[in-house]
């Protein structure tokens, strides 16, 4: 069973149209959808926006059912220099918790700066990067360069950063472009990453590419093909699981 988690609603009506319903659970604030898709026995749930829903939700679909995987998908802003645009498809072969830190006279550090690290287990020691599967990253990209059509944006991957504020201005996107050198940025990726890795099960992360992240515009975004981007991929994806 695979887990597929979301943050809101437009980033899954066409996950939640081919998914063949065979319960809902309800378990505190989260529904969490029990089907088939593609194939492939899911769970399917829309957790909300920003870090705590997506741990939480993370979490109970982690507990209750103990998918052999979770997949994020949604969307999200690309970095002026990655060479991704509005349409296309990125993969996350790291997320990086990208304001987990300290601001200080010389800027921004991180959590090792700090000393702390966010996960601290006998066999690893985490201060802000989580590695996605790479055997599912391997997995997903090839099945997604063959399979991809005629039009289609195109397929990106590298690292992605989770911010809790979303950056709105070219000077705030030069300089977390120089700090990180991420792919994109989105609000739950490193979350839900750790929650994966608490528990011990790989983790892959899917985005459409809904704006670039610079001064912003909405004028110049585009949610609707980035989220339909996002889905069909996350579907050719368990076709080729």
């Amino acid at each position: 069973m695979i887990a597929l988690l979301c943050s809101v609603h437009a980033e899954a009506e066409h996950i939640l149209a081919w998914t063949t319903v065979n319960a809902t659970a309800q378990l505190g604030s989260k529904s969490i959808i029990t089907g088939s898709l593609a194939g492939r026995d899911v769970l399917v749930c829309v957790g909300g926006m920003g870090k705590v829903n997506a741990a939480h939700a993370a979490t109970l679909m982690i507990a209750e059912f103990a998918p052999e995987a979770i997949v994020l998908f949604g969307v999200g802003g690309a970095y002026p220099s990655s060479g991704a645009v509005v349409g296309d498809v990125a993969l996350a072969h790291q997320e990086i918790a990208g304001d987990e830190g300290v601001l200080t006279h010389d800027g921004f550090m991180d959590t090792e700066y700090i000393g702390i690290p966010l996960i601290k287990t006998a066999s690893s020691v985490i201060y802000t990067t989580y590695s996605a599967s790479e055997h599912l990253l391997k997995r997903a990209l090839s099945t997604l360069i063959t399979t991809a059509e005629p039009g289609s944006g195109k397929v990106h991957f590298g690292p992605f950063v989770t911010l809790s504020t979303c950056t709105g201005t070219c000077t705030r996107a030069a300089e977390l472009e120089e700090r990180y050198h991420g792919l994109c940025e989105n609000m739950e990726g490193s979350a839900v990453a750790q929650v994966a890795a608490l528990h011990g099960i790989p983790w892959l992360e899917v985005r459409g590419i809904s704006n670039i992240v610079e001064d912003r515009n909405l004028k110049k975004w585009d949610i609707p093909l980035a989220a339909e981007a996002a889905q069909r991929a996350v579907v050719s994806i368990l076709k080729g699981w």
